[in-house]
This record gives C-alpha cells, sequence and structure tokens, in this order.
C-alpha cells in the first residue's frame, strides 16, 4: 500500500484527538502533505468514520488540483476543502489538525480574534488569533474565510466552528493545536474576572521574535 508510514500516523493522531479530548467522537479531521507518483497531494481522515475504526486503506489521497475525490469507497473529509487550500498557499504547511476542541469552539463562538492577553498567543504566529468568519462547512466561502485569518499565521480559530492548526509535520501540527486550546481556556477563566490586562503592540513584537527560536530552548 502506498504511504503506509503516513496513513498510520495520521490514525496515530485521529485517535490522540480523541485520548486528549482535543475533539471528540468523530469531530475533527487530520492531513498530511504527500505524493503519489508524481501527483502532488495529501492524506487525509475519511468522512463519517469513528477514529478507532479507522484502518490504513480507509485514509484518503487526494490531489491538489482535485475539488474531489470519486474513485474510492472511502469519502475525505467533508473539510477537505480547506486542506487542500492551506497546502497550495502555505508552502511550510506538511500537516493539519482542524479539531472541535471545547475551549477554542467556545471562544469561536463570539466570532473574535483572541487579544495578546498572554504572550503563548505568538505560538499561533501573530500578535493576536484571528478568527474565520463563520460560513457553513465543507464550503469554499469557509475555505476562504480561514486562508483569510491563517494569513502570517499557522493556526486560527474558526467562528461558531472551532480551530485549525497546520506545522512541519503532525507532532508539531497537534502540538499547536493543543496551545490553541489551552489559551482559549485561559481566557475563558480571565474573562470571568473581567476584562484581562492585553499586552502592547511593542512587547508582542519582542515576543514574536523570541517565539521563533520557542522551540529550540
Amino acid at each position: 500500500m502506498k504511504n503506509l508510514e503516513q496513513r498510520n500516523q495520521i490514525i496515530e493522531y485521529s485517535l490522540k484527538l480523541n485520548s486528549t479530548n482535543l475533539s471528540p467522537l468523530r469531530s475533527g479531521n487530520i492531513s498530511l502533505r504527500g505524493k503519489e507518483g508524481d501527483k502532488e497531494g495529501y492524506l487525509i481522515t475519511p468522512s463519517g468514520k469513528k477514529y478507532e475504526t479507522l484502518k490504513p486503506e480507509d485514509i484518503v489521497f487526494m490531489g491538489l488540483n482535485e475539488d474531489e475525490k470519486n474513485d474510492t469507497t472511502n469519502k475525505p473529509s467533508s473539510e477537505w476543502r480547506f486542506h487542500r487550500d492551506i497546502y497550495i498557499n502555505k508552502k511550510d504547511a506538511h500537516a493539519i489538525v482542524h479539531a472541535h476542541s471545547p475551549h477554542a469552539t467556545a471562544v469561536s463562538s463570539h466570532g473574535k480574534p483572541v487579544p495578546p492577553f498572554h504572550y503563548m498567543i505568538a505560538l499561533a504566529g501573530g500578535d493576536d488569533i484571528k478568527c474565520a468568519e463563520y460560513a457553513t462547512f465543507g464550503t469554499e466561502e469557509l475555505s476562504k474565510n480561514v486562508i483569510k485569518a491563517l494569513e502570517n499565521r499557522s493556526a486560527c480559530l474558526m467562528s461558531n466552528h472551532g480551530q485549525v492548526a497546520f506545522g512541519k509535520n503532525l507532532e508539531d501540527a497537534f502540538e499547536l493545536a493543543q496551545e490553541i486550546e489551552n489559551i482559549c481556556h485561559q481566557y475563558t477563566i480571565a474573562l470571568k474576572l473581567g476584562q484581562p490586562k492585553i499586552l502592547s503592540f511593542k512587547e508582542m513584537k519582542k515576543v514574536l521574535v523570541k517565539a521563533k527560536n520557542y522551540k529550540k530552548g
């Protein structure tokens, strides 16, 4: 079977979506940039299957120029479109994790960016975490909104939906998704106490420089 190692890795991290409660039951999806022969594309979790039942052959390969996969018994995740468009628009994206994580989803329901109440906001790539405008799941409109929210970012919220994060590999993408969930959890706690103090633009510029070397330290 082609891309067996990548398929197994997607299954491994799909199971982690459930075990870490990052995305319960069938919610969320995962993909990895890959090739089949000379065809550039990505491998993505199938639509509607419980992660605990996934087998390597269930993972769907799609080309970057494909609009939908029709020659397989397994349909790709309904969110294949923004996965494809992230890979097209973000050359440094090699893995994507989309999750309906509880706190990120709750914060996303307000349709606003998360401000720099904490310096770890910088892990998403900027001085806030953008929130993509709402659109029906699986649509071209949603994909466009996500790409806009990911400008100069490696993660964003999706209004009334959840979050998406990408990285150089699945470990990095998954860890970033966990960081976004944790930040959103902290933000919801902070809001219960009132409006939190927001770090200045000047301070966040310094933090963003230091954040580039965060994982190297």
